[in-house]
């Protein structure tokens, strides 16, 4: 993590053996390119010109050879180069699934979405072609020395003109790699942004259909996108002009090596056959040459990409390593010191906020999870800024987010301010934190996969207790409209149900974990209320004798509460019975009223 280069140092250690048998069966697959000019020489000169024809037969037989070696192992190294491809593609997007479920809620808060996304695609193919391109230079690299060795041998002038070509020609294009990267860089840049406004649109469609901004939203888009192609555009005419000038110099590298080679024959200094070797010497190097120039290119593009992977991968859990942490009490009051909300145990606690941010907060500090308050920073802006500018940009936008991760980690070594019975939550290892207590809020999502996988992720239900978590939750519906049943698949997102059927699969998801303590914010607010009805005196009964807090203002929820907390201002003002609540309290009294004025939401 401390440069691009020495991340993609590490990447190509991972698969080593893989990419040194690359290595290898690229040089056997070279064998014809690299020997066979020579053969045919030998061919010409010692039997096609001689009219010797048994020697015509050796030779020609020597080359058939080395070509059938060519192409055996042109086929086993392109195999070879696949998989290293895909182990540096997958194996990529392995680290940055691992990254995001290590820092679960954290992550985005140091990234935005649309990064992350483009680190676990297009960097990672980036990497991939990196793996491929090097094995293939090496490969190169060792026939263009074996060449010079050969054209060396035979003619000192041609052969030093062969071997100081490629460098020279390499040096000639390297101070346009520099614009070409920078370019590269805005183009990653915009189209990650492009990726986080797809990701935004995508999952507020239903929303944003709903209050006609679709078209904005759409328009927006189309600009960024043509921005994005602009981007490409440019980065593109520079990668040409790179690629043109590898041709150009090419081809005046085999014209000098003609008339080079052409005035030898005529001073005696070289045989026929030799001139062909030659002139076959002088194609094939074109191929070395190119392979160099593209190798500097996916180099250039790996580490813009490595750039930006070292941005997500470096990002730490804030939760220190406890030595020896805390256990959790088996039993106690769920005490949050901020807001002076209790949870007793056993009793279902419903927290009524007329401001449903302050709840959900409340529901974060009680599960140990960080406060949604910061933004997170971009790796690279958009600005189009050039040299020290840039620089002085990307430095800034470092120490922006070693200032939130920093501040991350400070709010995690302090006392958490939430107590279950004597024992801090900041005292205790976060595993031990989430097994005991589990918060399903309104940003909890469905994965692609089969009902079952939704329901029970971990496979640890039976057919009769899922079934029952089914019930509670009022989602018999989806479990008869899934074709297959449980193996009925749900889209990503469970984009093909309907808002109160996610909800509901979701709120299963949390009942089916049979947590201790289970927090539960706002879990009917997208059914209607004959449904929200069922499921209140459902999950009520089911979770009889367990802890359970909901936070919500639903009458229909708040006639089965042992206790209800109105928070103000981030404090509990009052608690008590729902029915004395009403009765005397004008405050909660208008608080419920509001709710109960308030049109209801339909599945």
């Amino acid at each position: 993590m401390r440069t691009p280069a020495a991340f993609l140092r590490w990447h190509l250690r991972q698969q080593r053996s893989v990419i040194v048998a690359s290595m290898v069966f690229g040089v056997l697959w070279q064998l014809p390119l690299t020997v066979g000019p020579w053969l045919v020489g030998k061919v010409v000169d010692h039997g096609i010109l001689p009219g010797d024809w048994s020697q015509t037969g050796l030779w020609t037989g020597l080359l058939l050879v080395v070509t059938l070696i060519g192409v055996v192992f042109g086929i086993s190294m392109h195999t070879v180069i696949v998989r290293s491809w895909l182990i540096a593609l997958y194996g990529t997007t392995q680290m940055v699934a691992r990254k995001a479920v290590q820092l679960g809620h954290v992550l985005p808060r140091r990234a935005p979405t649309g990064e992350v996304l483009s680190v676990a695609s297009s960097d990672s193919d980036e990497f991939g072609a990196l793996t491929e391109i090097t094995a293939r230079a090496f490969a190169q690299l060792f026939a263009y020395l074996v060449v010079a060795a050969i054209v060396l041998s035979t003619s000192l002038q041609m052969g030093l003109l062969v071997l100081v070509a490629a460098p020279v020609l390499v040096g000639v294009a390297f101070p346009m790699l520099r614009p070409l990267h920078r370019r590269q860089a805005v183009e990653r840049a915009r189209s990650s942004e492009l990726t986080s406004m797809a990701t935004d649109i995508v999952a507020g469609l239903r929303i944003l259909r709903g209050i006609g901004g679709e078209r904005t939203f759409g328009r927006n888009y189309a600009g960024q996108s043509q921005r994005t192609k602009d981007a490409g555009v440019s980065a593109g005419i520079w990668q040409a002009a790179i690629e043109a000038i590898g041709v150009l110099m090419s081809g005046f590298f085999l014209i000098g090596l003609m008339w080079l080679g052409a005035r030898e024959v005529l001073a005696g200094d070289l045989t026929v056959g030799q001139l062909i070797s030659f002139l076959g010497y002088g194609l094939f190097m074109v191929g070395p040459i190119r392979t160099f120039f593209e190798f500097a290119q996916k180099l250039t593009r790996a580490l813009v990409s490595a750039r930006k992977a070292i941005a997500i991968f470096e990002q730490a859990p804030p939760w220190p390593d406890k030595a020896a942490p805390q256990p959790l009490p088996d039993d106690g009051d769920l005490v949050d010191d901020l807001s002076g909300f209790v949870a007793r145990p056993g009793r279902l606690t419903i927290v009524v906020s007329a401001v449903p941010e302050s709840s959900a907060a409340l529901a974060d500090r009680l599960g140990r999870y960080l406060p949604a308050d910061t933004e997170p920073v971009a790796i690279d802006d958009d600005s189009g800024l050039k040299g020290r500018a840039l620089r002085r940009s990307r430095a800034e936008r470092q120490v922006e987010r070693e200032r939130i991760a920093a501040r991350d980690e400070a709010r995690a070594r302090e006392a958490w301010g939430v107590r279950l019975g004597s024992v801090d939550l900041g005292s205790v290892s976060l595993d031990d934190v989430r097994r005991r207590i589990v918060v399903s809020d309104t940003g909890s999502q469905l994965f692609a996969g089969t009902l079952q996988d939704a329901v029970d992720p971990l496979g640890r239900l039976s057919r009769e207790q899922a079934e029952e978590t089914i019930r509670v939750a009022n989602a018999e519906d989806v479990y008869d409209a899934l074709p297959g049943g449980w193996q009925g698949v749900l889209d990503e997102r469970g984009r093909g149900l309907s808002g109160g059927q996610r909800q509901r699969v979701v709120l299963a998801r949390a009942l089916g974990t049979d947590a201790p303590i289970l927090v539960l914010v706002e879990p009917t607010s997208a059914v209607d209320a004959h449904t929200e009805a069922r499921i209140a005196e459902r999950v009520a009964d089911f979770r009889r004798g367990r802890t359970t807090v909901v936070a919500t203002v639903s009458p229909l929820w708040l006639h089965h509460a042992d206790e209800v907390a109105l928070l103000v201002d981030d404090r509990i003002v009052v608690t008590g019975r729902h029915e004395d609540l009403l009765a005397s309290d004008p405050a909660y009294r208008r608080v419920v009223a509001r709710a109960m004025d308030e049109e209801p939401a339909h599945a």
